[in-house]
């Protein structure tokens, strides 16, 4: 579509989430420092709790990405597991020849001498569980089991948890209380702040091959921030669509008028945003129109000859 047309490589806002368009942002950074110091001090839970579209995934991912060859990861990304599942999947991630006729005690006896063998040869295990707040009760208590395996000195499990604001309603079950009490680390993950917004646009838009000047006017940002609060996910579907709307008509540059229709047809944005998309598609067309009556019925009515 319009990549050509503003000498990009591969689209700017795709919600794949690629680890190329990880952007650093303050709240970003220092949850990934976190995650990385604690994983690497053998801490057992760690939990990142961020509302919907705040880039948890894209998060997990980088982390991935950035553990050494001393881990051993593995990335739950749906966590709709029962409690035997989740223990398989653990075996297959680790190594171990199973069966699912295995007797359940046999494949836990099977996973914790895998795991001190992985310790004594240095290896971190990390499992990493997605939407977590998602994940059944009993499968949650299963991972809590799985994490008493330890040597006299470390856990052979680390695990990171990762969902929605849901997931603390979850682990505030006095069921679960065990479990959050284990929690070593908590961070709450946010969006872009607004002085960051220019920022993380240029980043996206620089890292799929863009090479010129600011693309996005002042007044787009302003409008992009007010209808998405500067949530990521949704920052990348508006600005696709202003960006397309700026295609349309072979603008060099998104406006704020590109920008209030890429709003105005995304229904999640925000209600402010969606207001002021409104105002401006109604309001600059008709002071445009006043103007040029005004320019031609003025000079008639003072008597000026133009």
């Amino acid at each position: 579509m319009y990549r050509q047309h503003f000498g990009l490589v591969e689209h700017p806002f795709s919600l794949t989430p690629d680890t190329q368009f990880f952007f650093n942002s303050q709240s970003h950074r220092e949850v990934l420092s976190t995650l990385l110091l604690a994983l690497r001090h053998s801490e057992g839970f760690i939990k990142i709790v961020g509302e919907v579209g705040t880039g948890k995934t894209l998060l997990s991912r980088k982390l991935l990405a950035s553990l050494g060859d001393n881990f051993l990861t593995a990335y739950i990304p749906n966590p709709y597991l029962t409690p035997e599942e989740l223990k398989w999947f653990l075996a297959e991630e680790i190594g171990i020849a199973y069966s699912p006729e295995m007797p359940s005690y046999q494949l836990l006896r099977e996973i914790n001498q895998r795991l001190v063998d992985l310790a004594q040869q240095k290896k971190q295990v990390v499992l990493i569980v997605d939407e977590a707040q998602a994940m059944p009760r009993e499968t949650i208590e299963a991972l809590r089991l799985l994490t008493n395996l330890e040597t006299e000195k470390n856990k052979l499990l680390q695990v990171v948890l990762i969902g929605q604001p849901e997931l603390d309603d979850l682990l505030n079950r006095p069921d679960l209380r065990q479990l959050k009490q284990r929690i070593v680390f908590s961070e709450y993950l946010q969006g872009i702040p607004r002085r960051s917004l220019a920022d993380y646009i240029s980043y996206r838009l620089s890292s799929a091959g863009y090479r010129g000047a600011n693309l996005f006017s002042r007044g787009a940002l302003g409008l992009l921030y007010r209808a998405t609060g500067g949530v990521p996910r949704l920052i990348n579907v508006i600005s696709h669509k202003a960006m397309l709307a700026a295609y349309g008509e072979k603008s060099e540059k998104v406006t704020r008028n590109h920008m209030a229709r890429a709003i105005a047809d995304t229904k999640e944005s925000k209600s402010v945003g969606r207001l002021l998309a409104k105002r401006n598609i109604w309001l600059w067309p008709g002071v445009a129109l006043v103007a040029a009556v005004s320019a031609i019925v003025l000079p008639n009515l003072l008597g000026v000859n133009l």
